[in-house]
């Protein structure tokens, strides 16, 4: 598959940067133009619509799942211990990707929502196998849950536990044990 001109992806990443910033209703076509440094035509050229950047960037976020199923698949460490450490990322291409999705979805976009929803069941089928039952699985889903959260809230007022290292090794054997089939 050919790689989408480099215009086009600097408009992406401007509407991406704007939702995750600034919120849905600011993420307009002309701010986006100006933060993305392409005149309106220019913009218009990728994209005919506010619509057509919000299917592009879930696209965009479907094809950043489809890479992390991929490694989370052949992770060494295995598909748990690998979903479970990369809860705690934070400003990467998946990351702005779903809080982009996520901001679009507070906006009252009902695909977005649609969306994330298929994100997590994409994650848990891929899960599934791994664990020895349903609450088992809801086990790692509410574990990754909550590491995400936490780490998006380390910086802010509200800081929750976020393990690292040995620590984090040591949530992620105690999970594997819990779970295992």
């Amino acid at each position: 598959m050919s790689r989408p001109p480099l215009a086009r992806e600097k408009v992406l990443d401007a509407f991406e940067r704007i939702l995750i910033d600034d919120g849905e209703r600011a993420a307009t076509m002309d701010a986006t133009a100006r933060a993305a440094g392409v005149s309106k035509g220019g913009l218009l050229y990728h994209f005919a619509s506010k619509e057509a950047m919000e299917n592009a960037l879930l696209a965009r976020l479907d094809e950043r799942v489809s890479e992390d199923l991929t490694a989370m698949a052949a992770a060494p460490e295995g598909p748990v211990a690998y979903f479970i450490r990369t809860s705690v990322m934070q400003n990467d291409p998946l990351d702005r990707a779903i809080l982009a999705a996520a901001r679009l979805a507070q906006g009252g976009n009902t695909v977005a929502a649609e969306e994330l929803r298929n994100v997590r069941d994409r994650w848990a089928q891929t899960l599934r196998p791994h664990a020895r039952d349903e609450t088992a699985l809801d086990l790692v889903m509410l574990v990754s849950d909550g590491l995400y959260f936490n780490n998006a809230l380390s910086g802010g007022s509200i800081p929750g536990p976020v393990p690292r290292d040995d620590a984090m090794t040591a949530l992620i054997t105690l999970v594997e044990d819990a779970i295992r089939p």
